[in-house]
């Protein structure tokens, strides 16, 4: 119990005994039981808390796979079609221009 051994817990029993007067007992018991009650609480809130942690990340899991699936099978198929694009040469007119062809398209349009 916290680390204590029962013959160290006598010990501090024994204590308490000697040092608190007796008319006092019962407002030390109403006190202890206070803090036990508290305490179990704590205990019964913590455990409850930890265990919808683990039901809500199990409830999690699938849902990330299937978010992973479908966006990479969305990525794939995005990303096959500009492939073939680039390969065909048929998207050439789509394709941006290189920077030489920017700086010549805008020196011919101050001139005009």
């Amino acid at each position: 119990m916290f680390g204590i051994s029962w013959a160290e817990f006598l010990v501090i029993l024994l204590v308490a005994v000697v040092v608190i007067p007796a008319r006092m007992w019962p407002d030390v018991a109403r006190f202890l039981a206070r803090v036990i009650t508290f305490v179990r609480k704590m205990i019964w809130k913590i455990t409850d808390a930890s265990e919808q942690i683990r039901q809500q990340i199990d409830l999690e899991k699938p849902i990330d796979d299937i978010i992973r699936s479908t966006t990479n099978d969305v990525l794939d198929g995005i990303s096959e079609p500009l492939r073939d694009i680039k390969k065909s040469g048929r998207g050439k007119k789509y394709l941006a221009p290189k920077s030489g062809q920017q700086k010549k398209q805008k020196s011919t349009r101050g001139r005009k």
